[in-house]
């Protein structure tokens, strides 16, 4: 499926010996990651710059062949539904060298995210995640302060077992520099202050996973005030990468429990996400976030040290 539109001009790039096209004029086009903070502060979507000004970019080698890290995400809206899962049915799941961060014996969290990334290094795009929160991978025995900043959305390590795109340098980026298991597709995903709704279509065109809620009540953040960080966990040539992304977070909101949660529909259709969901065998739905403004610094993967669990 084409990851622009079909009346927009491209130019091809090469990353890592990949050839993939982006919007001519684009910021990717324009800038190669190099950005003008000043240019981009103009931008009428970008509501500030000052969280990225703090984060100066390093030139690194990857796979995707010399770039510069972080990546810059300067308008972002998400959504992630947190479930409870059985921990056999989590662990069936993960390599044996992580384990199931669980709220009590016995039971996991998993989530099924949305993103929509508005204004990025790499322009805009959709994607979404079906993912498992885990113990992180250098951490004693955790205690209830790690599940309560878990759930907080502040502080998570994830591994991700479903992360479709509709933009061929994220996916290339994506996959081949960071190890997750990405691919293309049709993906919409629309969020504001009254509703948050998302559809994933298969290779069929049909739906692989749908969902529609009332966007919970939002709260707003001054720039810096609510920073949260993801560590996620990935395998590149044999070996383990951990990926840090930091979120400023400036309009969100959450609801829990039942209640909170009565007019989520989770539709799961026929696909790669739909299959791995299944497989995690969710029972309940504990809490439901949703961000419809906020920025993100997307780090490059560096190699970390994984010790073999036994819990």
């Amino acid at each position: 499926m084409p990851s622009t539109p079909q009346d927009q001009d491209t130019v091809e790039v090469d990353l890592g010996g990949r050839e993939v096209t982006v919007p001519k004029g684009g910021l990717y086009d324009r800038y190669r990651m190099n950005p003008d903070l000043d240019a981009i502060a103009r931008d009428p979507r970008v509501s500030g710059v000052d969280f990225f000004r703090q984060l100066p970019k390093t030139k690194v080698d990857s796979p995707i062949g010399p770039t510069l890290t972080p990546n810059f995400y300067y308008t972002v809206s998400t959504a992630r539904l947190t479930m409870l899962a059985p921990s056999r049915a989590i662990r069936a799941r993960l390599p044996e060298e992580l384990a199931p961060l669980e709220l009590v014996p016995g039971l996991g969290l998993v989530s099924v995210m949305f993103f929509r990334y508005e204004v990025c290094d790499i322009d805009f795009y959709t994607e979404a995640a079906v993912g498992i929160a885990v113990k992180p991978a250098r951490h004693g025995k955790l205690g209830f302060f790690d599940l309560v900043t878990g759930l907080k959305n502040e502080h998570l390590d994830s591994y991700v077992l479903s992360l479709p795109v509709n933009s061929d340098i994220a996916q290339v980026r994506g996959h081949d520099g960071y190890g997750f298991p990405k691919w293309v597709t049709d993906l919409d995903v629309d969020i504001d202050d009254r509703r948050t709704t998302a559809r994933v279509a298969n290779d069929a065109g049909g739906v692989d996973l749908a969902f529609s809620a009332a966007t919970p009540p939002q709260k707003a953040y001054v720039s810096g005030e609510r920073v949260g960080s993801l560590t996620s966990y990935t395998k590149i040539n044999g070996g383990w990468h951990s990926t840090l992304n930091q979120t400023n977070v400036l309009n969100a909101g959450t609801t829990r429990g039942t209640r909170g949660t009565r007019d989520v529909t989770l539709q799961l259709g026929e696909g790669r996400m739909s299959d791995d969901l299944r497989s995690l065998k969710p029972k309940r739905t504990v809490q439901f976030d949703v961000m419809t403004e906020g920025q993100a610094a997307l780090h490059m993967p560096v190699p970390t040290s994984v010790p073999p669990r036994n819990t």
